[in-house]
């Protein structure tokens, strides 16, 4: 595997297809990354250490708090690279230093500069070095990217001799971007607290350690059974087996005294969110509730003036309802030799009338949509609960929200740019959203953050986020925080500080390197790789595979296809009318040459199915 890059993403990412998926890697920087970011991840680490000591003193620990960095995600620091992680510098990727790094003898090739025009120049000469080689590009233009993958998978085809359809062929491309990656884990953090999830189908899925039967806790539903833990003895020490990775009926059952990992639907269960719309919800999604109240009190303005012109005249009540509006529109009737009473009310109603026209021109920019101002977001409804308060709708914002609303989690967003990407996206989802500056007092008063479920605090800036999440503590002490930082180093001395000062809130601090290299990875290793969990010292991959050319799969049921301790069929891609995936599939089921089936899997055990990798998959 090459990554080339030029920030935390290309570290994290080498790292992650060493640790997880035990690949050989070599990571290509500028040369300027040892010269100018080692000062900076110097004074990052000074910071994190301070801070540990000021934690330890006051908590009174003795540790040194290695537990929390594993907790944190921090993994390697930037410009050291894991053992077993070749390290190349190039100014640029230029075909020599392609060549250089072995791009002709690779399997994948991620390309994560922070410039687009950088990663598609060097996609076009490594896919012409080697047609082959999976490609993996970092693209902030999305459209822009899905161009550029199909024109890419097209030459790789015709480059090699492959059929035209690509059938059967393995080289790749895959464009991604950080906020499309980062945003499910973000939404699953902010729901579960773990940021570790797997996106198929529609669906985010997470592992869950569950203790052992008869600890007096609930198992509660899964979809199905992963891996029993070691066996732990009374001091807490794990037993030299390790863990039992995708286990059958028999051990499961026989395995009582042990834990279980567990697969998930992430989902929410909280009160949902309340729409507003009443009994007429196109007339809601026309017109503010600033207009509609206008217009509200309007009607009620002229029945009012037709109910006392017909007390004071005594008419008829249309009659006087009649005149009533010709008076409102000033059409020419005057009132000469009437009452002093209708006269009076003539007079009221002329002037009801002109506080009408603006009310009416108003309605019609609405309606035409070339109106809408801030004023038409909406406002947090009153009682609201349980919620997730999101700060900030910018790129990642922006997807976070939307991840959240297809999840039903009811949101409400704080934004102080009122020409906000997300705006527009809030607004079409009808998502309450609170204006201002996050640091300002009553801002997130007004977001209801004192009976919020969570805070999500993904604005661009560092000091912003952190600001926000401490002055939520102030608020709210047990409040579940997550705070997006840019620096790996950064994030892990906000981590350990906040956790030691409130043990018992559940606090999470991740930079988006962090949060996107796992999708990242699993796209190096094919797109049929959807993802890896780690189990102990162990791991678990996922994957989309076609039935059809598998003879371990073929025409056999999935309890026959089940192999324990190498791979499980988990679910069956649904075509049709309402597509998705079927997790509850019968062990008679038989699979069909045109089913594609969602499995997890050993790297062993998927190296033998697919009949690749081979012996450096390792186990």
């Amino acid at each position: 595997m090459v990554v080339c890059g030029d920030d935390g993403l290309a570290h994290r990412l080498a790292a992650e297809l060493r640790g997880v998926y035990g690949e050989q890697v070599t990571l290509v920087v500028p040369a300027s990354e040892r010269s100018v970011r080692p000062p900076v991840v110097v004074r990052a680490r000074s910071a994190s250490a301070l801070l540990d000591r000021v934690v330890t003193a006051a908590a009174g620990l003795t540790g040194n708090g290695t537990g929390a960095v594993t907790s944190a995600g921090t993994g390697t620091a930037v410009g050291e690279p894991p053992g077993g992680i070749r390290l190349m510098e190039a100014a640029e990727p230029t075909e020599a230093a392609l060549a250089a790094a072995g791009v002709e003898r690779a399997d994948a090739l991620a390309l994560v500069y922070d410039d687009d025009e950088t990663n598609i120049r060097a996609a076009l000469t490594a896919r012409r070095l080697n047609p082959r080689l999976r490609l993996v590009l970092r693209l902030y233009n999305r459209r822009l990217g899905q161009h550029i993958e199909e024109l890419l998978d097209q030459a790789a085809v015709l480059a090699s001799g492959g059929p035209a359809d690509g059938t059967g062929f393995d080289a790749s491309t895959t464009v991604l971007s950080d906020a499309d990656t980062a945003a499910p884990a973000l939404a699953a953090t902010a729901l579960t607290g773990t940021s570790k999830v797997l996106q198929t189908g529609g669906l985010l899925l997470r592992a869950v350690e569950r203790p052992p039967a008869g600890a007096g806790v609930s198992a509660g539903p899964g979809l199905a059974t992963l891996a029993l833990l070691s066996q732990t003895d009374s001091q807490g020490r794990a037993d030299d087996q390790g863990p039992a990775l995708l286990p059958d009926a028999a051990a499961v059952r026989d395995g009582g005294g042990r834990a279980t990992v567990v697969l998930e639907q992430v989902s929410y269960a909280g009160p949902a969110l309340p729409d507003g719309r009443g009994v007429m919800p196109w007339f809601a999604s026309l017109f503010s509730r600033r207009l509609r109240w206008s217009l509200a009190g309007m009607v009620g303005c002229v029945v009012a003036l037709a109910v006392a012109l017909w007390l004071v005249t005594g008419i008829h009540p249309l009659r006087a309802f009649y005149l009533t509006l010709l008076d409102l529109f000033a059409i020419d009737d005057p009132a000469i030799g009437e009452s002093v009473g209708r006269q009076i009310l003539q007079l009221l109603s002329g002037l009801a009338g002109l506080l009408l026209l603006p009310v009416l021109l108003a309605a019609v920019l609405e309606a035409l949509g070339t109106f809408r101002t801030v004023s038409s977001l909406r406002k947090p409804p009153r009682g609201l609960g349980g919620h997730v308060v999101l700060l900030g709708l910018g790129k990642i914002g922006t997807r976070v929200l939307t991840r959240l609303r297809e999840l039903n989690i009811p949101v409400v967003c704080v934004e102080s740019d009122p020409e906000a990407r997300g705006l527009a996206t809030a607004r079409r989802l009808r998502v309450p959203v609170v204006l201002g500056d996050v640091t300002q007092e009553g801002v997130l008063e007004a977001a209801k953050i004192h009976r919020a479920h969570a805070l999500l605090a993904v604005t661009s800036a560092d000091t912003t986020n952190l600001e926000a999440v401490l002055y939520a503590r102030a608020v709210r002490p047990d409040l579940r925080v997550v705070l997006r930082l840019y620096d790996d180093d950064f994030a892990t001395a906000v981590y350990r500080t906040l956790r030691a000062a409130h043990p018992a809130a559940s606090t999470r601090s991740r930079s988006v390197s962090h949060l996107a290299a796992p999708a990242f990875a699993g796209a190096m290793m094919g797109r049929q790789i959807l993802g890896a969990f780690p189990v102990e010292r162990r791991v678990l991959l996922f994957a989309a595979v076609e039935v059809g050319g598998h003879p371990q799969l073929e025409g056999k049921t999935v309890g026959e296809a089940f192999r324990a301790g190498s791979w499980r069929v988990l679910a069956r891609e649904e075509s049709g009318d309402a597509p998705g995936l079927a997790w509850d599939l019968p062990d008679t089921y038989v699979l069909q040459p045109s089913d594609r089936v969602v499995l997890a899997a050993t790297r062993r055990g998927l190296a033998e199915l697919l009949g690749r990798w081979g012996a450096r998959a390792g186990t």
